[in-house]
């Protein structure tokens, strides 16, 4: 069972995919979200993958040679995680099924086009003749005249709008001149004293830049009120958070791909000589800089790149089992092959 956040929602859930780029030959399910891509093996349920749409650098289709289909169409990603870029493969099972590169990609051009509900926007196009361009699913819950925002020395008058997605900050001499900060990134809010007197502050997270916003508003009672209010909604949208990623299958879409696979029971036995193997490696995308000159091998008889610390000639050619042993091939249970690359 896969444990989701709150306001995250399963779009598409497909068996029968092959990750086969890291787990060639190992059935799987791949499970659509609304905020992430999520692969896990039939097999061992430990071995798995999560990828957030916010990573994904490019989703395109791929002609792979799969270990269980052949020469098929499969799904091709591009990923990115810190400095690291990582590509994966998933490749559906079932002949002439394209779901799998058809959702994933839908939902990501969904994602993509609904970024106002989870990034702080400053001086961006929300204001039209002194009016909020309402997103879908938004609903104003209230406009306030003018209220101040204290981001330089003298202020500048404004209003300000409270919807059920996010809060709106617009200068009342120039509308470009603005703020959009979804409910989703705020970390708190407070009344606090400035050199203007009592205020509202109402500080982003650090994932939005971290930015800590001051509002005043006369009289007292009035900005007491806006900070209650505030406050509330910012409680009720942490609870049951809106992504804004709306996607709906095609009926065609939504055709049987046969009987789902049941997990298969396997024994599972140790192998030292996996020990220190880190899974990633298997992802990582081609085009880094060696920073070593190639070096002479004498098990191969040519100048090569040296391996990455840890690692020797004879570990880099285990990546298939070996067919002298009629064991199962696994990884050690201390280093296990799940990898993440989500938002945060």
């Amino acid at each position: 069972q896969n444990k989701l956040r709150q306001g995250e929602k399963i779009v598409d859930k497909l068996d029968f995919i092959e990750d086969t780029k890291g787990n060639v030959g190992d059935k799987g399910r791949l499970i659509i979200t609304n905020l992430r891509i999520i692969w896990h093996s039939l097999t061992i349920s430990r071995i798995s993958l999560s990828i957030g749409f916010n990573c994904i650098l490019s989703a395109s289709t791929k002609v792979v040679n799969s270990k269980l289909h052949g020469t098929t169409e499969a799904l091709h990603l591009l990923t990115k995680s810190g400095n690291s870029r990582f590509e994966f493969i998933f490749t559906n099972l079932v002949s002439g099924n394209t779901r799998h590169f058809t959702s994933v990609m839908g939902v990501h051009k969904a994602y993509l086009s609904s970024r106002a509900y989870r990034e702080l926007k400053l001086r961006g196009a929300v204001i039209r003749n002194k009016q909020l361009k309402i997103l879908p699913l938004e609903q104003i819950y209230s406009t306030l005249n003018g209220v101040w925002n204290l981001s330089s020395d003298q202020g500048n008058l404004g209003s300000f709008i409270i919807t059920n997605i996010r809060l709106v900050w617009y200068a009342e001499m120039n509308e470009n001149f603005n703020i959009s900060l979804p409910h989703v990134q705020v970390a708190t809010v407070k009344m606090r004293d400035s050199k203007f007197g009592p205020a509202l502050v109402v500080e982003s997270r650090a994932s939005s830049g971290g930015y800590v916003l001051g509002f005043r508003l006369d009289p007292i009672a009035r900005l007491n009120a806006l900070a209650k209010q505030l406050k509330t909604i910012c409680q009720i949208h942490s609870s049951k958070p809106e992504f804004g990623v709306q996607y709906t299958l095609s009926d065609q879409a939504v055709l049987a791909e046969e009987a789902p696979v049941a997990g298969e029971e396997v024994e599972e036995l140790a192998d030292d000589e996996w020990e220190g193997m880190n899974g990633a490696t298997l992802f990582y995308a081609v085009g880094r800089k060696s920073p070593s000159p190639p070096v002479y091998c004498k098990q191969l008889g040519l100048a090569v790149e040296p391996p990455c610390e840890g690692y020797t000639i004879d570990t880099l050619w285990q990546v298939l089992p070996n067919p002298d042993k009629d064991t199962p091939l696994r990884r050690p249970a201390q280093d296990s092959p799940s990898h993440s690359a989500e938002l945060s």
